[in-house]
């Protein structure tokens, strides 16, 4: 064997070539996740050369190559014994650069890509491309480099595709052309991988086994660890026993490395990752490796801020009590943004350079930075950045708090600008808070609002058990729609009433009794939230009724609170964008789309906070806005009103629905199966699955009450038949080995749940979840996409075309990311062929737990 450092684009250029994904390789498996890391490491080397720094290359790891044969005309093929998935993952990044390319009408460069990069201009077939994925995934791959209509569709090929089209866009929104050009010349001249090679006999199976059941390797604290005791041989017992050991042992290794990690932020290098932290640790150590006292202060150093990272995070360690609060509020928003704030804060308290007061003012308003960018809709994606650079730019002027003040203040992109209150008044009025951000982050923003009426007997949250309840039901009953119509008018139908304010803030409390509110009219609600400790529930029950203008008033009376608990940046210093944040997530909606699929201008319109006529309006006149014709009318029409406004397509848009696989019926309506809702434009764009979505209570042992309501719902909503059929099919499924698991919103929902995996490494999979009330079971993929067998793509395909041999189901294939659901008529006259896609569905899971090696468990 042989190995090399080369860029992939090399790699991929050495002639008429292809790397064929073998059949022994699993399927291209890459999600949001994954994509979004290799991004931010492209996105930091393209910062460093419109910077004028020359950009180092980014090592991305290995590839395993085995010579397969050389086919007629010369052209060399190659086994990928293993790296497929950066492979896939950086041809997929070209294929949407050469788009990008393309729509911009550089044609020139989009042609440079698809012949150097993507194909093999002279081969016909399979043989043209120069990477040729395992069987299933090779549909969605060659409809992405052919540009075939279905290109980004459903499926983990096609969401890559979709990602990068979509970093592509909004990159070029800010950075412009130098951006993109920066951006292929990183992707082109600065990824390294070392390409292993083996030769002719080598047993290549042999060493993809090898490769793939390796041991555990040292971490990067455990690498520190031994670089720093071999640099220390006198003093090296004593410094382990006194400082090393009890660090490690208040930390413990995750800790330990983070905070090895945080070291190298705060200290300045605001770029350090936790991947390469033994690196840039022994690079800023290396002229201190012949000082064993030099060694040893820099350690104690670290064992300093180790007490000060578990105040962090365990904020009930603090003394001070404002300082106590503000780190407990940070902890329940969750995530590490603020530690590197936090960790700088400490060291100046401690170090007598900040009084205690002055550090808890700075956090809160990096807490307050976070809030208002969660009410107004922007992303979090740059927070992570901001909060790495500041430790290393404060300490020149004025107090800590202030300048923390100023300098967040002085972002003025919709990538880090912190909004003021006029548009955190009109967000909380208008935008969909119940899709922000993450469960616990918007129970946080609750618990603050309520705590800002100083009841005389505060409300203890650790027992009270409460949920985010709506008060105007999500799935409202008629009497609801009749309150609406009072109000309809201008503003639109009951029903787009409903779809407005729904998910807004001044709709939103907090209830510990989500069950027997459930979807009940206003005047059952009113006497259940009377009786409720919380003053926001004993306000909203002093209301005569709830309709639009008690939730504006409302929603009003709230954004002033939050405008006070959260204050903003200086005036003056930043202003908002000059572009709706609004839009740009429309935008961003409409590029994470699967091919063969539509959405509404309502859908758009709940998801993004305005009305359905406003989106419209944009969607009809923003120049070169991308898959615009896949927003219809709420009926699934093409509207009359609808025009192109870019210059590669024309004629009819329905033809190129139909080409990417939208049925039409004779009345010229899109097939609702194949209708994105606002939950599901809000999945594909990685915002979290709401509360409601998932079990919230999955114990083999059961729930009697759930139960109960479940079962009580069920036959007050079915007819006889179906209720029949749904509950045989739960004792089937009980029998099978699995059990019945329930979720704690308005509606209880049943998931036939099973455990996997062991007992240091469990996990629970569920095929379906079934809504008594609105009467339907979705077929939650999203949730399985992440769960093995299941993660495994073939294997989702073919329970969705089980299901779909079933009459009475049809779910799309262009949601198989998704959670597509069917009517829970079906159980009634199919019940015995649903139990056998469940029994199929336990003993795939039953023989890939079989196949699975001890200790080879997949964490969550």
């Amino acid at each position: 064997m042989q190995a090399r450092e080369i860029t992939f684009s090399k790699l991929v250029q050495q002639g008429e070539m292809q790397l064929q994904v073998p059949l022994y390789q699993r399927t291209y498996s890459w999600q949001r996740d994954e994509l979004r890391q290799l991004w931010d490491d492209v996105q930091e080397l393209v910062d460093d050369q419109l910077a004028g720094r020359p950009p180092a290359a980014h090592f991305l790891g290995s590839v395993v190559l085995a010579p397969e044969r050389v086919a007629a005309g010369g052209m060399a093929r190659w086994l990928v014994v293993d790296g497929q998935q950066r492979l896939t993952t950086l041809m997929l990044a070209f294929t949407a650069l050469r788009d990008h390319h393309r729509a911009r009408g550089a044609d020139k460069k989009a042609a440079r890509i698809h012949d150097l990069v993507l194909v093999n201009g002279y081969q016909d077939g399979h043989d043209h491309y120069r990477l040729l994925p395992t069987q299933a995934d090779r549909e969605a791959f060659i409809a992405c480099v052919d540009s075939l209509p279905k290109a980004g569709g459903a499926g983990n090929v096609g969401a890559a595709y979709r990602f990068f089209v979509a970093a592509l866009s909004e990159g070029e929104e800010s950075g412009g052309e130098p951006w993109v050009e920066a951006v292929e010349s990183v992707l082109r001249d600065f990824l390294s991988i070392v390409a292993i090679t083996a030769a002719e006999g080598d047993n290549v199976y042999r060493i993809f086994e090898s490769i793939n059941n390796t041991g555990v390797g040292l971490s990067q604290s455990d690498l520190l660890r031994n670089y720093l005791f071999m640099c220390l041989p006198t003093r090296g017992e004593s410094v382990y026993r006194n400082l090393w050991l009890p660090m490690q042992e208040l930390l413990g290794p995750a800790n330990l490395e983070l905070l090895v990690w945080l070291d190298l932020v705060v200290g300045g290098n605001s770029r350090a990752k936790q991947s390469e932290i033994y690196r840039d640790q022994k690079k800023r150590l290396e002229p201190l490796s012949t000082d064993e006292a030099a060694l040893e202060a820099e350690i104690s150093r670290l064992s300093l801020r180790a007490d000060r990272l578990m105040r962090i995070l365990e904020p009930e360690r603090e003394s001070h009590p404002e300082l106590r609060d503000v780190l407990e509020r940070l902890a329940r928003w969750g995530g590490q943004t603020h530690y590197p704030l936090a960790l700088h804060a400490l060291d100046l308290v401690d170090g007598g350079q900040a009084e205690p007061a002055e550090a808890a003012q700075a956090l809160a308003y990096a807490e307050s930075y976070m809030v208002r960018r969660l009410f107004a809709g922007y992303s979090t994606t740059g927070n992570n950045r901001v909060f790495m650079e500041l430790p290393k730019d404060l300490g020149q002027d004025g107090s800590l708090a202030e300048e923390v003040r100023r300098h967040l203040s002085r972002s003025k992109t919709g990538a880090r600008v912190w909004p003021g209150d006029e548009a955190v008044r009109d967000a909380i009025r208008t935008r969909p808070f119940y899709k922000a951000g993450r469960s616990n982050q918007r129970f946080q923003v609750l618990r603050r609002l309520e705590e800002s009426y100083s009841a005389s007997e505060p409300v203890d949250y650790a027992k009270a058990q409460l949920t985010v309840e709506h008060v105007l039901p999500q799935q409202p009953a008629q009497q609801w729609y009749d309150l609406l119509a009072e109000e309809a008018g201008d503003d639109g139908s009951p029903d787009e009433l409903h779809t407005m304010l729904v998910h807004t803030l001044g709709n939103l409390t907090l209830s510990g009794d989500n069950a027997r509110l459930s979807n009940h009219p206003f005047r059952r609600k009113q006497e259940i939230l009377d009786s409720s400790a919380l003053r926001m529930n004993q306000r909203i029950a002093a209301e005569e009724r709830w309709g639009r203008a008690e939730i504006l008033a409302r929603a009003d009376e709230l954004a002033e609170r939050a405008v006070r608990l959260w204050p903003g940046p200086i005036d003056g210093i930043v202003h908002a964008d000059d572009e709706w944040a609004g839009w740009k997530e429309l935008r961003a909606a409409l590029l994470a789309m699967p091919a063969g699929t539509w959405t509404t201008y309502g859908d758009l319109a709940a998801l993004i906070g305005t009305h359905a006529v406003a989106v419209g309006n944009h969607v009809a006149t923003r120049t070169g806005l991308h898959c615009a014709y896949r927003v219809l009318t709420a009926d699934g029409r093409i509207s009359d009103g609808f025009r192109w406004t870019d210059d590669r397509h024309s004629g009819d848009p329905r033809a190129l629905l139909e080409a990417e696989g939208v049925p039409f019926d004779e009345a010229g309506r899109a097939r609702r199966t194949h209708r994105l809702t606002t939950a599901d434009l809000a999945a594909l764009m990685g915002k979290e699955v709401a509360e409601d979505s998932a079990p919230m209570a999955s114990s083999p042992t059961g729930d009697d009450t759930a139960a109960g309501r479940f079962e009580t719902l069920l036959r007050d909503n079915q007819t006889a038949e179906t209720v029949q059929g749904v509950l045989s099919a739960l004792e089937f499924w009980e029998l099978q080995g699995g059990y019945r698991a329930y979720g704690r919103a308005n509606e209880t929902s049943c998931f036939p749940s099973l455990d996997a995996g062991s007992a240091l490494a469990s996990r629970t999979l569920w095929p379906i979840a079934i809504y008594p009330v609105i009467g339907t079971a979705e077929v939650v993929f999203q949730h399985l996409k992440r769960r093995p067998p299941f993660d495994d793509e073939p294997l989702r395909r073919e329970l969705m075309a089980r299901l779909n041999r079933i009459e009475g189901i049809d779910l799309a294939e262009a949601k198989l990311d998704l959670r597509p659901s069917f009517s829970l008529e079906v159980f009634a006259g199919h019940s015995e062929e649903i139990c056998a896609v469940l029994e199929w569905f336990i003993h795939v899971t039953a023989l890939a737990e079989a196949r699975r090696p001890i200790g080879d468990e997949p964490a969550f």
